[in-house]
């Protein structure tokens, strides 16, 4: 690997990952004006959250095979296309249909350039890959913070439409440059579905993808409909402008917070194991969630402290399911297609339970996904499992 070609590859990971942290963390701040605009109702609100996610997942699983097939510079510049065309079609839908197909569109879109990223460092960093992808949780984090602030400025004087058509044309720069310069011939590491059997007679993986979809539902849940949320609260008053500056606010402190907590992790994981910062983590949101909930109308900045425990849970579950099976790429792929199942489902029903019961009464179910979460996590024990991973690991 050259030089020139490691640094194109460093240049289009930490673009992707930006992106990709930017998007995730605002695609409630833009849904919240989508609803009035498009006149999107809450059920509605669910299923677009679902729409995105199904294509995520499908992402994940359909682009890896064929980054495995056709290499990672075809397939990077294809999840650009994707997302490009998502964006496009979405900044300019006209009602409701267009909007769920196209953000469809997106979510895939997202989900592949993902995977094409994640493929980017064994290719371009080989002795480096935990160094790297470090750096790149820290980019995806500063997407993260900076995203909510950037929408809250342009929504003074332009549309989320606007935004969403920016991140086409920058798109189209990102497809000229992968196809202009030397880059890594890359791979994904390859899905075995046969592999997926004894991972799904094995209570551990089982327990763990349980607690997957929990989190996920839980997460996506709170970070798409908290802005919706926040605005049915009444705040001493405070005017929707107002409203909308503190929700930008809350989602950065959120992921600074989210971001603190990875990497105090990160260093923390030399000495404790998964099941013991899985449990501790998942206790701690529900408490924090918990007590957010009870001062909601006189402190609602408690909201981003969640961040800090949200922050290992998905990482840290993934490290325990690809030390439990000898096929880490199978395991990655099951543990895609639970988050994805999670997410969509979750958001389909807080989506339907906002409309029955309010936002309040909808919002107030991803305490719900968190308790039982934190169940769940009480049954993981990575030494029951009956696969030959975990004891070679």
């Amino acid at each position: 690997m050259t030089k020139g070609k490691s640094i194109h590859a460093l240049i289009i990971l930490m673009f992707t990952q930006f992106i990709s942290g930017g998007v995730t963390n605002t695609k409630g701040i833009v849904l919240d004006k989508v609803e009035e605009d498009l006149g999107l109702n809450m059920d509605e609100f669910g299923l677009v959250v679902f729409i995105f996610q199904l294509g995520f997942t499908l992402a994940s699983l359909i682009i890896g095979y064929y980054t495995d097939k056709k290499g990672l510079r075809i397939m990077t510049v294809i999840g650009s296309i994707i997302m490009g065309l998502g964006f496009l079609g979405t900044g300019l839908a006209p009602n409701v249909m267009f909007f769920l197909g196209f953000y469809m569109i997106v979510g895939f879109g997202l989900g592949s350039l993902g995977v094409a990223s994640n493929a980017i460092v064994p290719a371009a960093y080989p002795n480096k890959q935990r160094q790297m992808f470090n750096y790149a949780m820290g980019v995806y984090g500063l997407g993260m913070v900076l995203f909510p602030q950037i929408l809250n400025f342009l929504f003074q004087f332009a549309s989320w439409r606007v935004f969403y058509l920016g991140i086409a044309v920058i798109l189209v720069a990102v497809i000229i440059y992968v196809t202009s310069v030397a880059f890594p011939s890359g791979r994904a590491e390859k899905i075995d579905l046969k592999a997926f059997i004894p991972m799904l007679r094995d209570a551990q993986f089982v327990f763990l993808m349980v607690f997957l979809m929990l989190q996920v539902s839980a997460e996506v849940s709170f970070t798409n409909f908290f802005p919706t949320y926040l605005k049915s609260l009444d705040l001493g008053g405070l005017s929707t402008d107002e409203k909308d500056d503190m929700t930008a606010t809350i989602l950065s402190l959120f992921s600074v917070f989210f971001m603190i907590g990875r990497l105090a992790v990160a260093y923390l994981s030399n000495w404790i194991n998964e099941r013991i910062i899985l449990i501790t983590f998942s206790a701690g949101s529900v408490v924090m969630v918990g007590i957010s909930f009870l001062f909601a109308d006189s402190f609602p900045y408690l909201f981003a402290g969640a961040g800090l425990f949200f922050s290992t849970l998905f990482p840290t579950a993934t490290a325990f399911g690809t030390q439990l099976s000898k096929t880490s790429g199978s395991a990655l792929g099951l543990i895609y297609i639970a988050s994805g199942i999670g997410g969509g489902i979750a958001g389909y029903i807080v989506g339907l339970a906002s409309d029955w019961f309010g936002q309040k009464g909808g919002f107030s179910i991803v305490l719900v996904f968190l308790v039982m979460m934190l169940i769940a996590s009480l049954f993981l024990d990575s030494k029951k499992s009956t696969q030959e991973g975990y004891a070679s690991s």
